[in-house]
């Protein structure tokens, strides 16, 4: 038996865009993906990411700024983790700046000093050495900055 594959016509792909973009913010990148997984022709992808732009289902600044500081409250990101996934999404290096710049310099340190204590108490490790490695690479791994995990090691773990 073959499959036959479900063809859309531009208008279905567009009502159904509309709906994938209004659930939840979307990149370009990811729109045009599923478009490409819809079997869309690139002449009707390009029709139809122009109708979500105009339309303002699809917004590179409000996806880069929106991703920024969800992923910096709920998954404790931090600067260069954050500009990594969002340059792999082939987001503008000005729509990264201004989203990063949504996080004040102040919040971003209280933040980083606030989960760098509560992880340094939940590390039950009695070896420093090994307790150090797993604190920095926990926060290494996630985007914060080295200078600012290793100096915090060096002050929670004695």
């Amino acid at each position: 038996m073959q499959q036959t594959k479900k063809t859309y016509t531009v208008q279905e792909a567009t009502k159904k865009l509309e709906h994938y973009c209004a659930y939840q913010e979307r990149c370009h990148k990811e729109v045009v993906q599923k478009l490409t997984d819809m079997y869309m022709i690139p002449e009707a992808i390009d029709v139809i990411v122009v109708h979500l732009l105009q339309h303002n289902f699809l917004n590179e600044e409000r996806f880069a700024k929106t991703f920024v500081s969800g992923k910096f409250k709920f998954k404790n990101w931090g600067r260069r983790r954050l500009t990594f996934e969002l340059k792999k999404k082939d987001i503008s290096k000005v729509n990264i700046n201004q989203a990063l710049a949504t996080i004040s310099e102040g919040e971003y340190i209280d933040f980083f000093n606030d989960l760098a204590e509560k992880r340094a108490n939940l590390l039950r490790e009695p070896n420093k050495f090994k307790k150090k490695k797993k604190f920095t690479d926990y926060f290494l791994y996630r985007g914060w900055e080295p200078h600012l995990v290793y100096d915090k090691a060096n002050e929670l773990i004695k």
